[in-house]
């Protein structure tokens, strides 16, 4: 099958003006030009990739859609509609919610689907949220609320138990270095990698993250003690390392790790991530939700930090539209004096490439390329040659009409012209 369009950006190679791609048994064997058996009006682009998403979330967009005070008034509100009316003891083994996970899920890849998002790095708490889905990516399953003593006991074991029950491409999660103790998240890194398993975690997502691992004080360091969380950070005054040195000492970072927020990181930071080879997901959208600024994203762009965009979830985003939030990075990188030419570019690059190399599927799915996943998504765009970047990320949120993975057509918008 041969599809074709006025503009295809396969972003592993240059725009082409009149191009086709044409697919074979689900991949890619050739960008071309020409007329195709089926075509596109508009602009064709290489699928979008969601580097952090919580979909089984998708049910709690209420929580979303205010903005909060902080991080902390965030959690807590979190906390209660999760729970259903509080938290109470906090036991990692027999946690129960009062959401159907699976319906969120299945809601959340729907979403996902009519934004362009073809593959996505999605954190699974709850088991039940693990659903068939068209969707490529990794699947993360995470842990939380363990102290070493607690993880010794029974949690180790137990999450042993349903990380073998799910297949090879299931990633792991540690959730927050303020959710587990020390020994827990060393523990949880060394069983991924001796398991061959992609490690992701939220990280520097607030200020208060910086105080918390340095000195075990502050808001973060208060929440924790809400929940009765017995860390050694909390009981030895904290660790003297920033968040992002502490995880590095614990093991975590490297190129099979990526991170997930990023706000509060500074040139030593950033500079370690790099060395690491750790790329980092940004979700700015989610980060206003929580009354937190945006990420250095003019900084890490300088610099050549790895970077990829997520949406977070639609508990603490306004929707799962990946390229509004690479709209809202370019806003915060021309405001924090970004001047280079290639913004729009990078940061489409950021949600497609960047997004595959965070994931460890780099030219499987992220590019249009001989080979690759036929993962692509069509957007109803006026094409512009001379700037096609800047045009897709100013206008294309919202305007995806199409969405094509492993070369079939998984969504498609009633009213868009398909010409056979």
């Amino acid at each position: 099958m041969i599809h074709s369009a006025p503009l295809v950006l396969p972003m592993s190679g240059p725009p082409v003006a009149d191009g086709t791609v044409t697919v074979a048994d689900g991949r890619i064997v050739r960008v071309g030009r020409g007329r195709g058996d089926v075509h596109w009006d508009g602009v064709l682009v290489a699928g979008l990739v969601n580097a952090h998403t919580h979909l089984q979330y998708t049910g709690m967009a209420e929580v979303g859609r205010r903005v909060y005070d902080s991080f902390e008034e965030w959690s807590h509100t979190f906390d209660r509609a999760y729970f259903g009316g509080g938290p109470g003891s906090w036991d990692p083994l027999t946690r129960k919610g009062v959401w159907d996970w699976a319906a969120g899920a299945r809601e959340g890849i729907a979403q996902s689907l009519r934004y362009g998002t073809t593959a996505v790095a999605d954190i699974v708490t709850d088991l039940e949220a693990l659903v068939g889905s068209p969707l490529g990516g990794v699947t993360y399953l995470e842990t939380l609320g363990d102290s070493d003593q607690t993880w010794r006991e029974a949690g180790r074991a137990h999450f042993l138990r349903l990380l073998e029950g799910l297949d090879g491409r299931t990633g792991v999660s540690p959730h927050a270095p303020y959710t587990l103790d020390s020994g827990v998240i060393a523990d949880v890194a060394a069983l991924a990698r001796d398991r061959g398993r992609r490690l992701h975690v939220h990280l520097a997502e607030s200020a208060n993250e910086r105080e918390y691992t340095l000195r075990g004080t502050g808001p973060l360091a208060d929440l924790a003690r809400s929940y009765e969380f017995d860390f050694s950070i909390l009981r030895d005054g904290g660790t003297g390392l920033a968040p992002v040195a502490y995880l590095d000492s614990l093991g975590v970072l490297g190129p099979d790790c990526h991170i997930a927020h990023g706000v509060d990181l500074g040139p030593e930071d950033r500079a370690l991530l790099r060395a690491r080879g750790t790329a980092v997901a940004l979700c700015p959208r989610s980060n206003r939700t929580l009354g937190l600024p945006g990420p250095g994203v003019a900084a890490l762009l300088a610099e050549g930090n790895r970077i990829a965009v997520g949406t977070d979830s639609l508990s603490s985003s306004p929707s799962l539209d990946l390229l509004a939030d690479v709209a809202a990075l370019r806003e915060l990188a021309l405001g924090q004096g970004y001047q280079g030419a290639d913004l729009d570019r990078r940061l489409v690059e950021a949600a497609t490439l960047g997004g595959a190399a965070a994931l460890g599927l780099d030219g499987e799915i992220g590019c249009l390329r001989p080979g690759s996943r036929a993962d692509f998504a069509v957007f109803d765009l006026e094409p512009d040659g001379r700037e096609p970047y800047r045009r897709l990320v100013g206008q294309g949120p919202g305007r995806c009409v199409a969405t094509v993975i492993g070369g079939e057509v998984v969504w498609v918008l009633g009213s868009a012209v398909v010409q056979c």
